[in-house]
């Protein structure tokens, strides 16, 4: 009889997250996957069209029973953000009251919010069976980042939940080696061996494609547009690089987020817009032919210390694509980069750095250029293959 996985995540296809490769590939593998999640509304803050309260509330997808509990749409603020992080739990404890699904296993992957994950492990201590956390955000300190808040009496709080929503785990996953030691400050000293390491990986259209010729240096970023992103870099670097008189570089932007109005003010008072293209939000399985137009893929965050414990998912992704990167970031993101030799790197909010890491790179030959995309593609192999972390898992499940 096949083994049965529970999945709660407040986000699942056609969400842009990798919960939903993770969930058809244990189909693949022989498992039995139902998926406990909200109405799809990321990143435009409102309900995706043909679904609804109403409205494809239970479906199959590659294999997957797929069940959408009632949420508020994050919206274009922070008061429809706090109402969308409050209302899947809220309605979460009431599907847990009903609910007539019987789980082996439940598997949560925790991006904001992670009171979301009160779904999963109260469902898991009712039902008596194992608990299995992925964490990529990391809270409290993901809280205090976005909202600038640092008072004991909203953080005590959050960190009372967090803990005991890690001592309802039976195992554990960061997705960095410091996420790892941030994690363990929350869990008993006796538990600490619950708590490990599992890098996120690229999913397999991620792939090498041929490259598209064209003229001057061009740079692309994929991914959310978001605060945490801090992409507002680009224009003063952008700047930056007019004064000094080049002239061929160009920056391709792809996807949308909540952000994207700010970034489009910061590209229109540096007076840069002839030197960007944005392509809006397109399917994941479209970015490797895109990434193939450029020399480059960028990616950059926040000016915030818990980014320095970050490995984030777009890495692997340009990596698997074989893309030379250019990175303002600090940390993890930067060892990976320096020991694949796979790319250049400047301090978080340093756009001069990041001007002259761009100039670097563009007057190189395009054999050294070439070289850092197949030293990308090497190091993604070694360390960030899906089947071998699909099977690390495995080893847990079975």
């Amino acid at each position: 009889m096949k083994k049965h996985i529970l999945i709660v995540c407040q986000f699942f296809y056609p969400e842009p997250f990798r919960i939903s490769d993770i969930a058809f590939e244990w189909v693949k593998r022989g498992y039995k996957v139902t998926v406990v999640t909200g109405l799809p509304n990321y990143p435009e803050g409102k309900v995706y069209p043909g679904y609804g309260l109403f409205k494809k509330r239970r479906e199959i997808i590659n294999g997957v029973e797929v069940i959408r509990i009632p949420e508020i749409p994050r919206g274009h603020n922070k008061f429809g953000l706090v109402l969308n992080y409050f209302s899947f739990p809220f309605f979460g404890f009431f599907w847990n009251l009903f609910t007539k699904i019987e789980a082996d296993e439940v598997f949560m992957l925790e991006t904001s919010p992670m009171n979301q994950c009160k779904v999963g492990v109260a469902y898991a201590k009712k039902h008596k069976v194992p608990c299995y956390l992925y964490v990529q955000d990391l809270w409290p300190e993901n809280v205090e980042m976005i909202t600038g808040i640092h008072s004991p009496i909203v953080i005590k709080p959050i960190e009372r939940m967090v803990r005991k929503i890690y001592k309802g785990c039976t195992h554990i996953w960061g997705t960095s080696p410091s996420f790892v030691e941030a994690i363990r400050k929350y869990v008993d000293p006796a538990e600490h061996d619950k708590v490990s390491f599992w890098p996120q990986y690229a999913e397999e259209f991620y792939e090498p494609k041929p490259k598209v010729e064209h003229k001057g240096f061009n740079v692309v970023f994929t991914g959310n547009i978001g605060q945490a992103q801090g992409l507002e870099i680009l224009p003063e670097a952008a700047a930056i690089l007019r004064k000094e008189g080049v002239k061929d570089v160009r920056f391709t932007i792809v996807g949308d987020g909540r952000a994207r109005h700010s970034f489009e003010d910061s590209i229109t008072n540096a007076g840069v817009w002839d030197l960007f293209e944005f392509k809006g939000r397109v399917k994941a399985t479209e970015v490797p032919d895109i990434l193939a137009t450029g020399d480059a893929a960028f990616l950059s965050f926040a000016d915030d210390d818990i980014f320095a414990k970050t490995i984030p998912a777009k890495l692997q992704s340009y990596m698997a694509c074989a893309m030379p990167i250019i990175a303002s970031a600090k940390g993890e993101t930067v060892r990976v980069i320096n020991e694949a030799e796979c790319g250049l790197c400047s301090d978080i909010g340093d756009a001069e750095g990041l001007a002259k890491n761009i100039i670097r790179m563009r007057s190189m030959p395009k054999q050294y250029i070439q070289e850092m995309g197949e030293n990308a593609y090497a190091y993604n192999k070694e360390h960030f293959e899906k089947k071998k972390l699909m099977d690390e898992i495995d080893v847990y499940f079975r």
